[in-house]
């Protein structure tokens, strides 16, 4: 397998960027509308915004994108960094670039001083909790949500 490279999105990278970002959005049976993508786009790429993208490279393609924000909390001083939308395309998957995005997000969100990384998957996630559970701890909450 050919070396993966991590690094951050720049705005050149939005050709790269959105068919994993409409690839995690499938996988979760969600669309939302362009506005809301093009949106998220900005604020990915603004440095005055607390949210943050990295695409794994391969050969010259993306084949991976994590997006992660961060945010105050009122259980500690410094920030937490939550990761939100996590992608492998389907043939690199098992690959161990999961893992390398995940690790990116750790090293990062410390480096600018947050003290902790979390997220959510879906229960039936199988393949992604199997990662999830060798580099991270399942503390246990239930989420509860309700749409405004």
């Amino acid at each position: 397998m050919s070396q993966i490279d991590i690094r951050p999105v720049t705005a050149a990278d939005h050709a790269a960027w959105l068919p994993l970002w409409q690839a995690y959005l499938t996988f979760y049976n969600t669309e939302l509308p362009d506005a809301v993508s093009q949106n998220t786009w900005q604020r990915l790429i603004d440095a005055k915004e607390p949210t943050h993208s990295a695409l794994a490279w391969q050969d010259g393609k993306a084949v991976g994108m994590v997006n992660f924000i961060y945010h105050r909390s009122n259980w500690s001083i410094e920030n937490s960094c939550y990761l939100q939308d996590l992608l492998v395309v389907p043939t690199q998957r098992g690959t161990g670039v999961g893992r390398k995005l995940i690790e990116f997000v750790y090293a990062t969100a410390k480096a600018d001083g947050c003290c902790k990384v979390h997220w959510l998957t879906h229960e039936t996630n199988a393949t992604a909790i199997q990662l999830y559970e060798r580099i991270a701890e399942r503390p246990g909450f239930i989420q509860f949500r309700k749409g405004l």
